[in-house]
């Protein structure tokens, strides 16, 4: 493990036999905090800086499908400590870039003022604009998330049924499991990295960029994917990877007949690479690139992210390890080890209490609270993230979070937030980002959130 200045601390370095990667999506700000729609000028100017420095770090920035949100990712690496080491080096390529053209990254999950996305023409965002429709898609316009890839056995993934027909006994458990914990992990990825509380201008009491990106019927949160759960919200637990599969056509069937009722063209659907894995947008889902993705986390700070991704990989670590099957049990709302078994909450309390609480509950509701603290345990990390995370829990009662950090120290005088305390957020959040990818390794933070 490291810090994000590049100093190693004690841990392990290796994780697991395979490969982790990261991506984080990005707003651009001009210099004044006001969003920018400068992607592909940015873009070029990383390209340049890169073949400049000879470090072929570029290839690791990608566009959006909105023109003032960019994505940075790293290679498949195969420790948290190369994860954080590459990612630092991307990021940093980035914000030199930015600076250079006098823009800026702002790394939260949301933008706190109004925003009126601007629209590429990419085949693949115009089938999800029709399909879902063009203003209710807009709101994904206005979110970051970031995505952690779990490698899988190589050819466990086939984009034609899911589930390779030809992956090995071993793979397929591994994978089954591997699903299940990312699912009951749900909750925790969703709370521990709430980062803005506004959208548009106003305060939810909510989580942002969870409820208007993936929305829900049940609790009347009006989102991109609510009348289209099967490709965008949390899937039910896997019985078994035959059950697995058939989630994959089931979602598969909801796009095209959603397709159909917009009027959408399926050869456009086609021209995008329209495969079985193609239509998914789900928290957890199968990858094309032939990973497990786990996509339910906001865009935040660095540190904050990565004491996430400890959290996640400490528990997959721990379930490959020991050989342990994920059980999902009704009844229950923590983990609980019992011999040769994880058993985890049932998707009712997964999706029901547990989501709602991770969303839109107190900081110290016991419902989040016990469940983390579940969760923490059997993770189980040396590192100093989650050390330091068991600790501000004994200490306070509570899990920080940026969300909660944000409305102690920058919380609006009103209902709505003013343009000018949404400037100084964003330009407080773009300067978080900078001093933690560059300070000295003395004053760079172990732990997640300030």
């Amino acid at each position: 493990m490291t810090h994000l200045s590049g100093g190693r601390v004690d841990g392990s370095e290796r994780l697991s036999d395979r490969s982790i990667g990261l991506e984080q999506e990005f707003f651009l700000v001009e210099e004044s905090g006001e969003p920018s729609v400068r992607a592909d000028e940015f873009l070029e100017r990383c390209r340049e800086s890169s073949e400049r420095e000879g470090d072929g770090e570029a290839a690791c920035l990608a566009p959006e499908w909105v023109k003032g949100v960019v994505e940075i990712n790293t290679p498949p690496v195969h420790s948290l400590f190369d994860l954080e080491e590459r990612y630092a080096d991307n990021v940093r390529l980035a914000l030199r870039s930015a600076r250079e053209i006098g823009l800026r990254l702002y790394p939260l999950g949301t933008y706190p003022l109004p925003l009126r996305p601007a629209v590429r023409e990419d085949p693949d965002y115009q089938v999800q604009v029709l399909t879902v429709g063009a203003e209710r898609f807009m709101d994904a316009g206005r979110c970051a998330g970031t995505h952690l890839h779990l490698g899988l056995p190589d050819g466990t993934v086939d984009t034609e049924s899911g589930v390779s027909p030809g992956a090995s006994e071993e793979s397929r458990r591994e994978l089954l499991n591997l699903y299940n914990l990312a699912t009951a992990l749900d909750p925790a990825l969703i709370f521990l990295t709430r980062s803005c509380p506004f959208y548009e201008g106003g305060t939810l009491d909510l989580a942002p960029r969870t409820v208007r990106y993936r929305g829900s019927e049940a609790f009347g949160w009006d989102g991109v994917y609510r009348n289209l759960p099967a490709v965008g919200a949390l899937r039910p637990y896997a019985d078994s990877p035959a059950h697995l599969v058939r989630q994959q056509f089931d979602r598969y069937r909801s796009w095209l007949a959603a397709m159909g009722r917009a009027g959408v063209d399926l050869g456009l659907f086609l021209e995008s690479g329209g495969d079985l894995l193609r239509p998914a947008w789900n928290p957890v889902r199968l990858n094309r690139q032939g990973t497990l993705e786990l996509r339910g986390m906001d865009s935040n700070l660095p540190e904050t992210t990565f004491t996430a991704v400890e959290l996640i990989l400490s528990a997959a670590e721990r379930i490959v390890r020991e050989a342990l099957t994920v059980t999902p049990k009704e009844g229950i709302s923590t983990f609980e080890v019992s011999g040769d078994r994880l058993l985890v909450p049932g998707f009712g309390s997964l999706e029901g209490r547990l989501f709602h609480a991770a969303a839109a509950g107190e900081p110290d509701d016991p419902a989040i609270t016990d469940y983390l603290d579940s969760v923490l345990d059997f993770a189980a990390g040396d590192g100093p993230r989650l050390e330091k995370l068991r600790l501000r829990r004994q200490a306070t009662g509570r899990y920080p979070t940026t969300e909660g950090e944000i409305r102690a120290t920058r919380g609006p005088r009103n209902e709505r937030i003013t343009s000018e305390e949404g400037l100084s957020l964003v330009l407080w959040a773009c300067d978080e980002l900078e001093g933690q990818i560059t300070a000295p390794e003395s004053e760079n933070s172990p732990a997640g959130a300030t």
